[in-house]
């Protein structure tokens, strides 16, 4: 990445690997690197030298269309703005992934997802007749729903009161337990963060462990 003042390295170095079902922390001070290190490895942002392996692909010896497709089939995503679709309601966002997998039974998978989070009353409900608290959890259904190998998510509870973000964290330990799924968690919580198996420090865009 460049500046007006020439190259701006944002990360230096960083290597680690991520076991099956393990939960990580990602953690360090705002402007550390954390988001764009979780953008890497989701392939969404390309960085300027080194590999991410995602099951047994390297994801930037990939093409564009090749890379969409193996982070659909391996990766979900929670965000702290929720990135649900506003003109989709509750039920259509969760179908969303599955019928991009082409899944026959994708209303059944998501109404049982959303029942899972808590939320079978509010399956035909849109974005913007639901609280907080209630988008987080259609978030989380729709990255579960799938049942991806790893699950990112980028501080999930940043735009929830502390009470609904104990919830929502506490569902999506749940889910990733259930699912055994790998988890890779960006939070500058450190309740949170001590929740996890481990965590990865970050300081200037280096990995302090």
């Amino acid at each position: 990445m460049a500046d007006s003042a020439g190259p701006l390295t944002i990360l230096h170095e960083i290597s680690f690997d991520l076991a099956p079902r393990e939960s990580v922390a990602i953690v360090g001070a705002s402007g550390s690197g954390k988001s764009t290190l979780l953008a890497i490895v989701a392939g969404l942002d390309t960085p300027s030298g080194g590999r991410v392996w995602l099951a047994g692909q390297d994801l930037f010896a990939l093409d564009e269309d090749a890379r969409a497709a193996l982070r659909a089939a391996q990766v979900g995503f929670v965000f702290q703005s929720f990135q649900l679709l506003g003109n989709l309601n509750a039920l259509e966002n969760v179908m969303l992934p599955l019928e991009l997998q082409g899944r026959a039974n994708a209303r059944v998978l998501a109404t049982e997802m959303l029942q899972r989070v808590g939320l079978g009353e509010r399956l035909r409900h849109y974005p913007k007749v639901l609280s907080g608290g209630e988008q987080q959890r259609v978030a989380l259904a729709r990255a579960f729903v799938v049942r991806p190998a790893v699950l990112l998510a980028d501080e999930p509870t940043g735009s929830l009161d502390f009470a609904t973000g104990a919830r929502v964290m506490e569902l999506m330990f749940e889910l990733n337990r259930e699912a055994g799924t790998t988890l890779v968690l960006v939070t500058h919580d450190p309740a949170i963060a001590e929740r996890c198996e481990r965590q990865l420090r970050i300081e200037a865009g280096r990995l302090l462990g």
